[in-house]
Parts: structure tokens; sequence; C-alpha cells
């Protein structure tokens, strides 16, 4: 009970979070004309079209106004030229009732924060406090919600560092909290310091929970398959797909599925096999933010395979695949894991007579069903490979122990009886361990590889 206490104060309502009412945005996009900072990939309006996107993910917020303006170095003080800067100023304070300007760069410094939030007078938002919030509004679990916890430290530290310098300006003085011989911003940073090493442990001890699962999971067997892509990819619509499972809802927005979910399915030999839907990929995902999830991120190492969903029909599918691929080596996965990903180009049914440029990959529509059966059994291949498993038919003789060995030691799919002579033709996924004690125990028994 004393833990459920505090863990239900560390989630807590965020000081950070906007408030609940409607938003009324600007978004500005600082366009780097040249230099290493602008990317081949994309453009500015792709850019600013995927702020749009995550601005929309947010009920009752509204995209007022979209504004591209160039700049050569967006990590300066005022992002902009003096000149740039005051045509941005004047257009923001002709919007009608704006509540916020979203400035689509990766982060912004408090002293930034500070100085553009007092020439435009309303709240100056970046990329992660806009997906930070996305998260939060989409956590579902506990563990979610203490991730979306953790991640809201770096920012609490900076706000933190952005009033103490305005409380020094104001007050000048000591800067001592009476008779304890530490300044406010030692005393805080020290609550903040205890705040993220009890979420750090109350997050432990869920992993440690997770692992116990995952260790009972290897118990029974279940290959295990981790359906990885770019947010909005249409990742949970192809697992609803290959699963049949009906209670899959899948959203069309970004950063639907925040909680690793698990659906099982089957494949063509009727091997069990489970589904795990992942947290969704973003470029220029802030670091800090990737790091709090990899809690849940690290169940993707234990896969037996990755599927990599990619929206075809995306003008930027080539950055995509790079910033999931990106995502994928920081994770530090096993290299066997990455060499034998399959890759899956989806929407296909958007484009007329698609055909994959790369060799290797699969075209499919998840909401239409085209290409899941190959896609099957392209997992089943590459699941067999990785298990070690083999697919068998052998003859047994009913009286004999055989069939109630393989039911205990092997997935048994078909028997078929043939009554005459009191034999069965049984169909079995088995281990190369199992395979070998078997042919030890009944040498005489009649094999037929699959």
């Amino acid at each position: 009970e004393d833990d459920e206490a505090a863990l239900e104060e560390l989630l807590a309502p965020s000081p950070l979070a906007p408030g609940p009412g409607a938003q009324r945005v600007a978004i500005v996009h600082p366009a780097v004309k040249w230099g290493p900072q602008k990317s081949p990939l994309t453009t500015a309006e792709l850019q600013i079209a995927e702020a749009v996107a995550l601005v929309d993910t947010l009920q009752n917020w509204t995209v007022l106004d979209k504004i591209i303006i160039p700049t050569k170095n967006p990590n300066k003080k005022f992002v902009f030229g003096k000149g740039n800067f005051e045509v941005l100023t004047e257009k923001i304070k002709k919007l009608p009732h704006v509540t916020a300007v979203f400035l689509n760069v990766e982060r912004i410094s408090s002293l930034t924060k500070k100085e553009l939030e007092s020439a435009w007078g309303v709240q100056v938002l970046d990329r992660y406090t806009v997906v930070l919030h996305i998260f939060r509004c989409n956590a579902r679990t506990k563990e979610a919600k203490l991730q979306v916890a953790l991640a809201e430290i770096p920012l609490l530290r900076s706000n933190l560092k952005n009033e103490v310098s305005q409380r020094d300006q104001q007050r000048g003085g000591s800067r001592y909290i009476m008779g304890s011989g530490e300044t406010f911003l030692e005393t805080q940073n020290r609550v903040l310091k205890e705040r993220e090493l009890k979420i750090r442990n109350a997050l432990e001890k869920l992993r440690r929970k997770r692992a116990l699962l995952r260790a009972q999971r290897r118990k029974s067997e279940f290959p295990v398959v981790s359906v990885m892509g770019y947010t909005n990819c249409g990742k949970t619509t192809l697992i609803k797909a290959l699963t049949g499972e009906a209670g899959l809802q899948p959203r069309d927005q970004l950063f639907a599925t925040l909680d690793i979910t698990a659906h099982a399915g089957s494949l063509p030999s009727h091997m069990a096999v489970i589904y795990v839907d992942t947290i969704g990929f973003l470029t220029d995902l802030p670091h800090n933010l990737v790091e709090s999830f990899s809690a849940t991120l690290e169940e993707v190492a234990y896969s037996d395979l990755i599927v990599h969903v990619r929206d075809i029909t995306h003008p930027e599918t080539i950055l995509q695949k790079a910033t999931v691929l990106s995502v994928l080596k920081n994770l530090n996965l096993p290299s066997h894991l990455l060499d034998s990903m399959v890759e899956v180009h989806n929407k296909v049914d958007l484009i007329e007579r698609y055909k994959p440029a790369e060799k290797n990959a699969l075209a499919v529509s998840a909401l239409y069903g085209h290409g899941l059966e190959e896609l099957k059994q392209e997992i089943e291949k590459k699941i067999l490979t990785a298990t070690g498993k083999k697919i068998l038919t052998v003859n047994i003789n009913l009286k004999g122990p055989q069939l109630s060995w393989l039911y205990k030691e092997a997935a048994v799919q078909e028997v078929e009886v043939m009554p005459e002579d009191g034999t069965a033709r049984v169909k079995v996924i088995i281990s190369s361990s199992a395979f070998g004690k078997y042919k030890n125990l009944f040498p005489n028994s009649k094999i037929f590889m699959s």
C-alpha cells in the first residue's frame, strides 16, 4: 500500500502540462538553407507538415498559421536574424487569439524560451514539449506514465534555472533559504534528484516483473516478433490483419501506441507466435525521450525477429527508414536481429502496380490484406532459422509412447491416423535438441522433412 501511495504521488498531474483547455497554435519552422544542420532527405514544407500532424494529434488544439522563416543558425538566442525576427514577431502579434507558438526545433534553451515568450507574449513550445505532451495524453499504463515523468525531469531542471535567474534579478540579496545553508537552487535540485531516483526505482521494479513474465513466456517457447516503424506507419493495423484480433483499434494519429502490447497469431504451419506492438519513432525525437522509453524498447532485444513497417506512400519514407534504423542501432540490439529484419512496405493499395526497389522488401496492404500470406511465410522462415526449430512429419506407432512424448516435448500441429495398421502421421514443430533426443529414443521412426 505504501508503494502504491508513493507511485500515485509520482504520477500526480505535471506542472509542465499545457492546460486542458483549447490551444490556438502558430507553427514556426526555422528553415536552415545550408550547412551541417540541413537534412538532405527532407524539405521545410515536409518538416512543417509533420509539426502540423503533431498538433492535430492533440484534442482541442488548432493550427492558426504555418510560418517558414529562413535562418543560418537556429541555435542562437533569438533563433533568427534581426530582420526576420521582427517580421515574424509582427506576424504572430497579428494572429487572432493565438495562445502558443510551436517552434519546430528539437529543444530550445530556457534562456531562448524566456526571450521569445517575452517578445511574443505567448507560451513557446519546442518538439520536446509537444511530443512529451502527446505521450502524456496517450499514456495508459503506470509504466508509460512513469516514463513520461522521467522524460520531464530535464525540462523541470531547465525551468528551475530560469526561475532562479529571475528570482536573483528581482530580489538580489541573500540566495539562501532561512538558516538552512542551502540555496533555493540546491534545494530544488535535490528534490528533483530524489524524484528521478524514485521514478527509476519504480520503473526498475516494473522491469523486473516484465523479465519474470518474459522468462515464463520463454518456457512456453512462443516465438516473439517485434513490429516496429515510424509513427503512424500502420503497425497496429498490420498486427490486427496478421492476428485477426477484433479488439485492436488502430488510430490514424501519431504515437497512438505508447505501451508494449502483445498479440497472439499463427503462421502457415499453425505455429503460434506473439506479435509485439511498439512505440513509433519520429525524426528529431529528443534523446531524453528515447532514453526514458528504453525500458519499453528493451523488450525488442528479447524478440526472435523484427518486422520493420514502412508507410511507402509517405514523401519522407527514406528519411523515416533512416530514423528507425538509427534508433534501432542505438538500442544495442544483437546483430543477428538487425541482420534478419523483415522490411514491409505498407499501404501499397494507394500506389498503382507498386514494386519494392529493395530486393528483400515485401509489399503489403494491411488494410486490405494484400501480401499477408507471403509475409507470414517469410516470418515463419526467419523464425525457424532464428529459433533453430524444424517442421517435420513423423510416422509413429500408436501403441508406443511416441505420440505422448511429442505432445510433451514439441508442438504437435496435425495428427493423421491410419486405423488399418495402427499408425499415424504427425506433423510437429520441434527444437534441434528435442529432435536429437527423439532420434535417439525412437531410431526406427520414419521422418519426413517439410
